[in-house]
């Protein structure tokens, strides 16, 4: 064995037999006994190297030049070629092994690798080393339950994002993709992850050029635009930090998904697997879907869905939120509530309108509140008022269906159809009067 420092700054990865590094000191040479059978055995590596590697049959010497710092690895590798057994425990060298193990070819003991570094417990730090292996390492399919886990184990730490927007704001660019990835990530709404991606990429990539890169070829596939706000869509198509093309080609497919119907929406998530675009998170404000009026007066008609699961997840007190809707350049939300009714007598569902900005203008606004109902499947309007808006109120009703919470999420309730609940909300503001 010739052994030798590295030159310069740039690790040698060459995996050809002659390895000519001739340009770097020798330090020592090291002889080993081994048996060439085993080794060729065990890896593809070895068996070219005594196979085509000698010049003639009879030549008994083979001549490997590594670097001074793998010479451990590489005796470690070498008796677990012989044995099936590996003598260390530790994260670093274990990582070290399989570096050597990719580079010489030796599957079988990238496998026991990771098999050892998944048994031992996972940090925020042994995940990021996992994540940037290098890419000829991280793609090998031994691997991949190793940064499989390490993924999971990001996405599962910082799922509440909002509770580590400092710490997620000093992560690297592997550890920002395991948590982008994730669709258990718990937000306010899209709007906001695309607000975290900017602000994270301004921070690490200054240069608006590197910034702009790796925005188009990595981070953006991440962010699911199709449930963003319009308003949100807009401020994308003009952002410095994107490609204007690909911006305009996020904001169009947004758009038309928007457009789809439920059924045609399922199939499209179900279709798109690889950067899961199509598929809704675990957001804290739920998507709505918006149509609006200008004439005669300011209306919009409000759709929000929610499935049987979230609103069983609602008792005995819960409350869910929609995102906010924009009428008259007021903003709304609607809420959904498991509460008691009016007497205090039993649990019932209740839903609620509210208005966002406290200013000095105030709304009265018609609005009427309805849901599919089976077996139909029409809209049945079950409760229409008017109420004169200043910032912060909200208006509704305690129970929305006359019915107590257990008639509600019975299995023959009218009002789940598919295991969902369809409710819609209409809103027209009459007249704004000035304070």
């Amino acid at each position: 064995m010739i052994e030798e420092s590295p030159s310069g700054d740039e690790p040698s990865n060459s995996s050809d037999s002659s390895w000519s590094m001739d340009c770097s000191p020798v330090l020592r040479i090291k002889s080993l006994f081994i048996s060439s059978a085993i080794l060729a055995a065990k890896s593809p590596f070895f068996y070219k190297l005594f196979s085509n590697g000698m010049r003639e049959s009879d030549q008994r010497h083979a001549t490997l030049r590594i670097n001074a710092s793998e010479e451990t690895a590489l005796m470690e590798l070498l008796s677990f070629m012989y044995s099936g057994k590996l003598s260390t425990a530790s994260p670093t060298l274990l990582l070290d092994v399989l570096m050597a193990a990719d580079k010489f070819e030796v599957a079988s003991c990238m496998r026991h690798c990771c098999q050892l570094l998944r048994s031992l417990s996972m940090t925020t730090e042994s995940a990021l080393l996992y994540l940037e292996l290098p890419s000829t390492v991280s793609m090998a399919s031994a691997v991949q339950p190793l940064t499989d886990a390490a993924k999971e184990f990001l996405a599962n730490k910082y799922r509440d994002i909002t509770k580590f927007q400092e710490e997620v704001m000093n992560l690297p660019l592997a550890g920002i993709e395991a948590i982008l990835s994730s669709d258990d990530l718990q937000v306010a709404s899209e709007d906001a992850v695309y607000d975290l991606v900017l602000k994270w990429a301004r921070a690490q990539y200054p240069e608006v050029d590197e910034r702009r890169e790796i925005l188009g070829s990595r981070l953006c596939r991440l962010v699911r635009f199709p449930y963003m706000t319009c308003r949100k869509l807009r401020k994308v198509l003009t952002c410095n930090d994107l490609d204007h093309d690909l911006a305009s080609k996020a904001v169009l497919e947004a758009l038309f998904f928007k457009s789809e119907t439920p059924h045609r929406q399922r199939i499209l998530a179900s279709e798109e697997v690889a950067n899961r675009r199509f598929m809704e998170r675990a957001y804290k404000y739920r998507p709505v879907k918006v149509v609006e009026f200008e004439l005669p007066h300011p209306q919009c008609i409000v759709y929000l869905d929610l499935k049987r699961e979230e609103c069983a997840n609602l008792f005995p007190s819960g409350r869910v939120y929609s995102q906010a809707f924009h009428l008259g350049g007021q903003g709304f939300f609607l809420s959904a509530h498991c509460n008691m009714d009016q007497q205090s007598s039993f649990h019932c569902f209740g839903l609620f309108l509210g208005m966002q900005e406290k200013g000095s203008v105030s709304f009265t606004v018609d609005y009427e509140f309805a849901a599919r109902t089976r077996p139909t499947g029409e809209f049945v309007s079950k409760y229409k008022g008017y109420y004169t808006f200043t910032g912060g109120k909200a208006v509704g009703y305690r129970n929305l269906f006359a019915i107590p919470w257990t008639s509600f999420m019975a299995d023959d309730s009218l009002y789940f159809i598919h295991g969902t609940l369809h409710l819609r909300a209409e809103l027209t503001i009459k007249q704004p009067q000035p304070q």
